[in-house]
């Protein structure tokens, strides 16, 4: 999966560089100062939320799990919030444009993974772990685990969270006319500084505000789209199902293509990763009241999310009617990656331009703000108190605020190298690298929830054949120029790439149990597992 994420996030790099140019271009060009007042007021709004939190920020767990009384829609829109980002509103688009729906179906298994893991996942964590999600991962394995799938979050999020920082700095410096480094160090400078401050009810409570930012942008674009062109939404739409962009196909049984079943199979082990692995989701469940609350703070961001993944691929299918049916022209060479950014910049009213930027930005924020915070618990929770085990809750604050300040500088540095090398060359064997090295998460959880007899012998081992396998994956189905890096003929891996993060799960969870077989396993605590749910539920129910 890690894979996958770090493969994401270099194609991304490549079209959205191009795509935040070209739309603060247009935009720098006519921008109203309606427009303008509407994002200089969004991000006053933002750093006022941060300034307001700051005050409550007394205890390191304040500080990283909120106050506990914060309600469960609003945890769930922050979960939403931090699923999606300003690339939905421009990657998805661009997908259904080029294509289909078919990147929606990994989405779309979200939900149904969902409902049978979250009665469990949710009292595990909030019962087992104190912050920090790969606590877990100790407690059933020792300190390997915990150390590698830690160490796997920060080296994503950091790529993640520089990618993003870069992105934006490019986009802002086209409306601003300010060279791309003071843009990208301003910003810089705001996030870590509104980080430090707010903590993370100060997160959660801007992810509401990014969150309806974000959709309202979408669903003004929609609205244009639907009745501006002749017939109205019922023709339109029936125009975006005649020209097959609104479809999730094709459905043949193939790995080696990108199709249904792999977009399918795909969703099932991403939706294991993001809710039950992931520290930006599992640091919400312990910040909400209750168990309850954390379940229903769940439900809400996830079917909010694929509602909105939803909403972003019709706007997708729909300019392709918008572009292909009369309604309106495109300039000529414009790529599939341009359209939805000169759409906005062209079609959209005084004052919905701004919305549609101040939702960009805010996404921005609110979602290198999470990574920071999340970053910075997990320093504090898996490193500092390993070497310091007695230290005292005011240490633990004013470490994680530093941890704050160097994830921080981390993030500013992925960026540079991103202006400097303009998003390709080293990094892309930097996530490359680290994908190696970081894959099989998901096993690791399956591993340990679903049996009592594995061990951490046999992880390990497992562990190392998922990094043999992913490292001969890659090299042998990675391109320099025209050649492959490693050609052993018929015996390359020739599937599609998103299924090697699928493999790499299974390979840690079979060849893992397996190698524990041969290793003496000492007592498992049943709460560490699912038996110990079903125990519980037998119990109650007597």
């Amino acid at each position: 999966m890690l894979f996958l994420i770090g493969n994401r996030i270099i194609n991304f790099n490549l079209h959205l560089k191009k795509t935040s140019t070209l739309f603060l271009s247009h935009m720098a060009a006519s921008i109203h100062w309606i427009d303008t007042s509407i994002v200089i007021v969004s991000v006053l709004f933002t750093i006022s939320t941060g300034l307001y939190f700051s005050r409550r920020q007394k205890s390191s767990d304040r500080y990283f799990a909120g106050s506990k009384t914060i309600p469960a829609w609003a945890i769930g829109i922050s979960i939403f919030a931090t699923l999606l980002s300003s690339v939905t509103f421009l990657a998805y688009p661009s997908a259904a444009y080029k294509s289909n729906w078919i990147l929606l179906v990994q989405g779309l298994m979200v939900p149904i993974v969902l409902v049978g893991i979250i009665g469990f996942i949710v009292p595990l964590f909030r019962k087992v772990i104190r912050l920090s999600t790969y606590e877990y991962f100790e407690k059933r394995f020792g300190i390997f685990a915990r150390i590698y799938s830690s160490t796997a979050f920060m080296l994503t999020h950091f790529s993640k969270m520089g990618t993003v920082l870069y992105l934006v700095s490019v986009a802002l410096s086209s409306f601003t006319h300010f060279p791309v480094l003071i843009v990208m160090f301003s910003l810089s400078f705001t996030i870590i500084s509104l980080t430090l401050l707010g903590g993370m009810e100060a997160v959660i409570w801007m992810d509401v505000v990014q969150g309806f930012l974000l959709v309202g942008g979408g669903l003004l674009c929609l609205g244009i789209l639907l009745f501006k062109p002749e017939g109205g939404p019922i023709l339109t739409i029936q125009h975006a199902f005649n020209m097959g962009k609104i479809d999730i196909g094709p459905f043949n049984l193939s790995f080696s293509q990108l199709t249904f079943w792999v977009m399918a199979i795909n969703g099932v082990f991403y939706a294991l990763q993001k809710y039950g692995t992931d520290q930006t989701i599992v640091q919400r469940y312990i910040a909400a009241k209750s168990d309850n609350d954390a379940k229903k703070a769940a439900y809400i961001g996830v079917f909010s999310s694929v509602a909105v993944w939803t909403l972003f691929m019709l706007i997708g299918s729909l300019l392709y009617v918008f572009y292909h049916s009369g309604a309106a022209t495109l300039p000529t060479g414009m790529s599939a990656d341009q359209v939805f950014p000169y759409f906005i910049s062209t079609q959209l009213p005084v004052g919905v331009v701004g919305l549609v930027l101040s939702a960009l930005v805010a996404a921005a924020l609110a979602s290198l703000q999470s990574d920071l915070n999340c970053l910075s618990a997990i320093g504090v929770e898996d490193y500092y108190q390993r070497f310091k085990p007695n230290c005292t809750d005011k240490q633990r604050l004013n470490i994680g605020r530093f941890l704050v300040f160097v994830a921080g500088i981390i993030m500013m540095t992925v960026g540079f190298l991103y202006i400097k090398w303009e998003g390709e060359g080293v990094l892309g064997v930097v996530f490359g690298l680290y994908a190696i090295f970081s894959a099989g998460i998901v096993g690791i959880l399956l591993l340990g929830l679903l049996s009592r007899r594995a061990n951490k012998q046999g992880l390990s081992i497992g562990i190392a054949a998922c990094v043999f396998f992913t490292a001969y994956a890659v090299l042998t189905s990675t391109k320099i120029g025209n050649h492959l890096i490693l050609d052993i003929g018929k015996f390359n891996f020739s599937q599609h790439k998103y299924m090697l993060g699928v493999y790499s799960h299974i390979i840690v969870f079979v060849v893992g149990y397996m190698a524990s077989l041969f290793f003496k396993t000492p007592k498992v605590a049943d709460e560490l597992t699912i038996y110990g749910y079903f125990q519980k539920k037998n119990n109650n129910s007597k």
